[in-house]
């Protein structure tokens, strides 16, 4: 019997739209033999099913069903393609497990933790991972220029604490930058951290659960036509994504059993992707996404074709993991 499949997508940040595009490309490459998959969703002033006439249809949120015709329609599983809140900070995963409904992202829990990139990369080091040098800041907290670049140094990046897709970050080459950089963070976000800047080769890395074992999939190397890898080196193309990576031999080691030890150590489940660059010939950590895009041009989605994982294989996969652990 043909299981229902809800695909969240959409969110509350400024990643929706990106959100939309990974959504329906789940929705477009589920196996309509194996799955009924329905759109839904997820904005700030609505949660709605919507069909392939867009209309639109309420979702009831004490149990997360719908009625068509009469008809109250609830889900065996949830496939997770909202990036940023409340998708990726582990609101929705809290939702789901309080309602018994099996989803394809990590727990709650993971999903709080490495949303937010400061106290993630603080659990992370004690096993050794290297970072950053970084200093906190907090919305109200007093800004001490001096104090900052003195820790962080020149040239240095500015980024909101939980946002994701590029958005509220700002690369400082001078002094004089600093403030307005701080600003754009915080209008993503009311907690911003500023890290200093790691010249090296730039590198992203997939790691999922697949049959029931965890898989590092083949590296990108990350070649941005912009100063970094912002939106518009994601999303508009001025980037160039190599896969595999040109690394040699240990640095491929060394990255792939460091971000195995990242999903590992963070007891993850589902889709990851972390990203590193190289300083001194070791991978440091930039971050960890839990909901990576999922649209043909993302970063996982070609790591899984250079693995020889279909997209309907990767998807089905996440799926079928997630009922298996419910």
């Amino acid at each position: 019997m043909k299981k229902n499949i809800a695909i969240v997508m959409g969110g509350y940040s400024s990643e929706f739209q990106i959100s939309l595009k990974s959504g329906n490309v789940v929705f477009e490459t589920l196996n309509p033999l194996k799955y009924n998959a329905y759109r839904i969703h997820i904005l700030k002033d609505k949660w709605v099913y919507v069909d392939d006439e867009a209309h639109e249809f309420p979702v009831d949120k004490n149990d997360f069903s719908i009625t068509i015709s009469g008809k109250k329609i609830t889900f065996d599983c949830v496939f997770n393609a909202i990036h940023g809140s409340p998708g990726e900070d582990g609101m929705i995963q809290a939702y789901f497990e309080l309602l018994d409904i099996p989803h394809t992202s990590c727990g709650m829990y993971q999903a709080s933790l490495t949303f937010n990139k400061r106290d993630c990369l603080s659990v992370l080091r004690p096993y050794g991972v290297k970072t950053a040098t970084s200093y906190h800041l907090n919305l109200g907290d007093d800004i001490h220029e001096n104090e900052i670049l003195n820790k962080v140094g020149l040239p240095c990046f500015v980024k909101a604490n939980k946002a994701g897709s590029s958005f509220g970050i700002t690369k400082v080459h001078r002094k004089s930058e600093l403030q307005n950089a701080i600003d754009v963070a915080f209008k993503e976000d009311d907690e911003i951290i500023i890290e200093s800047f790691l010249d090296g080769t730039e590198v992203s890395v997939g790691v999922i659960t697949y049959k029931g074992e965890t898989k590092v999939l083949p590296i990108t190397e990350i070649v941005s036509d912009n100063d970094f890898f912002d939106y518009e080196a994601k999303y508009l193309g001025k980037s160039q994504e190599i896969t595999p990576a040109r690394l040699s031999p240990e640095e491929e080691a060394k990255v792939n059993t460091l971000a195995r030890l990242v999903y590992d150590k963070l007891k993850l489940s589902g889709f990851s992707r972390s990203e590193y660059i190289f300083k001194d010939g070791e991978p440091h950590l930039l971050e960890v996404n839990t909901v990576p895009g999922f649209t043909k041009e993302s970063i996982l989605p070609q790591q899984a074709a250079a693995a020889g994982i279909a997209l309907e294989d990767l998807f089905g996969n996440a799926i079928e993991e997630a009922l298996l652990k419910s």
